[in-house]
């Protein structure tokens, strides 16, 4: 991947001076004459640039393995992959894209716990070795479809201040880690480290040095057993997006360079890498939504006073929904909310409104009781840091096409991309051009997320 062109990645410049909330604005105006107000995407590929800019710069001594399951597009993943990051893949499907980008297997973790056999063999015949195990029948399995491979043993760490825990599905308990490497030994298999998850959305970066801890311990212990470990995986859990007082990327990085500084200081060698999903693409993806319905609703108001006070419900409907882009967005990415294309004037009545998808599901609902001035069939709704877990998991249900999605970059993140690539790995120079950068450098992503999102915008004609 020496040399690219922005039509290699599929997208288009960004003018100078145009943001994304430009385009956005200019495809609301040019449809609307038309009938067809279908829902569509702005992904920012410098947003991606940005974030992983700042990964270098806070984390210089972790390598990150983009998890390819959150947003498998492949503008995004070509970016990462000119970039000189390693991939997280899940599947022969996975491993095949990445590997059909030109990238080295030695970049690649399969990091499946639990293997088909077929993804085994495929795995084995592309020169993909690394791969993470947890029990003693996938020992087995690997030993008869993957005989080279360097194994990288999972185990389950305390992911009490994540979300979504992850450590009931996967990773072996510490106490069963002995008899499983003894097991490994038996059957001829290279065990070269080891890996943990603290789970989706860690809320505490004190999760990430309590789990280095145990894993430096199980370091010891395969000592003991005869094998010499170099190789470390952290996992996931980042946020996708800082959130004020509630998540900040730049305190799970000090958290991190001091745990991995007093149980895995230089001098050991290990080779570290990480597996961010939703770090790098979350703030990339801002999604557009038309409103083609609505209802309003009205009850007796809370008190239960015989006053006849009412209160108006509203109700919408959008071209969107969780079988859709929300999927899985409404579970994982709890601070994701709606940013009315209609300002709300000082005075203005706001009034608790339920947006809903599109489809015939009683299920499909994006956003409950959340405070919106009135606004009119016809218009339009935004949402921002849509780029994790949202295009990936979409379906067509009820005949419903998916988002289009249009890529842009600034031009001098594109400049920077193509340092970085001719880097070619050298360290040294990667943190120089790292330190050097702007971040902020003709930014044109949406205004930062808050826990009290209000809606702002413009009207949607």
């Amino acid at each position: 991947m020496s040399t690219f062109t922005p039509e290699d990645f599929g997208f288009t410049f960004l003018k100078d001076g145009t943001s994304v909330q430009d385009l956005i604005d200019q495809r609301i105006k040019a449809l609307s004459a038309s009938d067809a107000k279908d829902a569509f995407y702005v992904a920012d590929l410098g947003e991606v640039m940005r974030r992983y800019l700042l990964w270098v710069r806070e984390i210089p001594r972790v390598t990150p393995f983009y998890a390819v399951k959150c947003n498998e597009s492949r503008p995004i993943v070509k970016t990462l992959a000119a970039l000189g990051t390693g991939f997280d893949c899940a599947s022969k499907y996975e491993m095949h894209l990445i590997t059909s980008l030109g990238v080295d297997p030695s970049r690649i973790i399969y990091a499946n716990t639990i293997k088909q056999p077929s993804h085994l063999k495929y795995a084995a015949a592309h020169g993909i070795q690394k791969m993470t195990f947890d029990n003693e029948a996938e020992l087995v399995k690997i030993a008869q479809c993957c005989e080279n491979a360097k194994l990288v043993l999972r185990i389950a760490v305390d992911d009490k201040y994540s979300m979504f825990k992850m450590s009931t599905k996967f990773g072996a308990k510490l106490e069963t880690c002995p008899a499983l490497l003894k097991r490994a030994q038996e059957l001829g298999l290279d065990v070269i480290g080891v890996s943990f998850h603290v789970g989706s959305y860690c809320m505490n970066p004190v999760a990430y040095t309590e789990a280095i801890a145990n894993a430096k311990g199980i370091f010891d212990l395969a000592a003991t057993i005869g094998y010499k470990m170099t190789f470390l995986d952290i996992g996931g859990g980042y946020p996708g997006f800082d959130i004020p007082n509630v998540l900040n990327f730049k305190k799970f990085a000090v958290e991190i360079n001091l745990a991995l500084d007093k149980y895995f200081p230089v001098s050991t060698g290990v080779q570290i890498i990480s597996e961010p999903g939703r770090f790098f693409p979350s703030t990339a993806y801002t999604l557009a939504v038309n409103i083609i319905g609505k209802r309003v609703d009205i009850k007796k108001s809370s008190d239960d006073k015989d006053d006849g006070a009412k209160e108006k419900i509203v109700n919408y409907f959008v071209n969107d929904g969780i079988h859709s882009s929300f999927r899985l967005v409404i579970f994982h990415d709890t601070y994701v909310l709606p940013s009315a294309q209609k300002k709300s004037k000082p005075g203005e009545c706001v009034y608790p409104s339920t947006i809903y998808g599109q489809t015939c599901d009683g299920h499909d609902l994006i956003v409950e009781e959340y405070n919106l001035p009135d606004i009119q069939v016809g218009k339009w709704m935004i949402f921002y840091h849509m780029g994790a877990y949202s295009i990936t998991t979409a379906t067509n249900f009820n005949g419903f096409p998916k988002p289009k999605t249009k890529f842009v970059m600034a031009p001098v993140l594109w400049q920077q991309l193509q340092k970085i690539s001719a880097a070619k790995g050298d360290q040294a120079q990667l943190q120089a051009i790292c330190l050097n950068a702007d971040l902020d450098a003709d930014c044109p992503v949406m205004p930062g997320p808050t826990r009290k999102w209000r809606a702002k915008g413009r009207e949607g004609k």
